[in-house]
């Protein structure tokens, strides 16, 4: 975890200053480095974390696409949705998909209200890609919540706030890049992106394994 913070903290010192070559090592590496954190953490859960592993490898995917000179957000935004799609396959392996309903309705109101901000200002080609997008986040987000109202554990907890922390960090991205520019806005995306991708992490050898419900 401290060096997972360390390059976290060099990678949004190098989008800020900008030093770009510190920003283009440190960023895949501190996801990178949540990886193998996964990948060398106790845990009998075997779907789990090769669902959190292969989420992890798709987002450093899009780490790299995001934070390229030229306008790769397309494909940021591809890799990111394969990696929530991952997330959900291995939340769905600790509860049953839709295993308690208000989760869903919460996130589907939280959703509907950012794209009511974006909406007007996203380019019509773009419109239906993000519209996906956001739908699999917050079913994402939401599946995490449901594993948590059900197991009441630390690692679905740890899970549940990492999802939470994940549609925090993206719409922060997307009302700054197509809304509402902010000043702190890197840091707050980056900040909040970790925080979600290492409790995610984290959520894989918090807990015994447990029986889908």
């Amino acid at each position: 975890m401290i060096a997972i913070a360390g390059a976290a903290l060099a990678a949004i010192a190098g989008a800020m200053m900008p030093w770009p070559w510190l920003h283009y090592v440190a960023k895949p590496a501190a996801t990178l480095l949540v990886w193998a954190m996964v990948a060398c953490a106790p845990s009998s859960e075997r779907a789990y974390r090769w669902g959190v592993m292969a989420g992890l490898a798709l987002s450093t995917l899009g780490d790299v696409f995001l934070m390229l000179p030229s306008d790769w957000f397309v494909f940021g935004l591809g890799s990111f949705l394969l990696a929530h799609i991952a997330y959900l396959l291995a939340l769905s392996r600790r509860a049953r998909l839709f295993a308690a309903a208000w989760p869903f309705l919460a996130y589907a109101v939280l959703a509907g209200a950012v794209l009511s901000v974006l909406w007007p200002h996203l380019p019509g080609e773009l419109r239906l890609p993000v519209v996906v997008y956001v739908i699999v986040l917050a079913a994402m987000a939401a599946q995490a919540a449901a594993v948590w109202w059900r197991r009441r554990d630390a690692a679905s907890a740890l899970a549940a706030w990492g999802g939470l922390s994940f549609v925090m960090s993206d719409a922060t991205l997307a009302i700054d890049r197509f809304a509402l520019p902010f000043a702190a806005a890197s840091a707050a995306i980056l900040l909040s992106y970790w925080l979600a991708q290492s409790l995610i992490g984290l959520s894989v050898s918090r807990a015994a394994p447990m029986q889908p419900q």
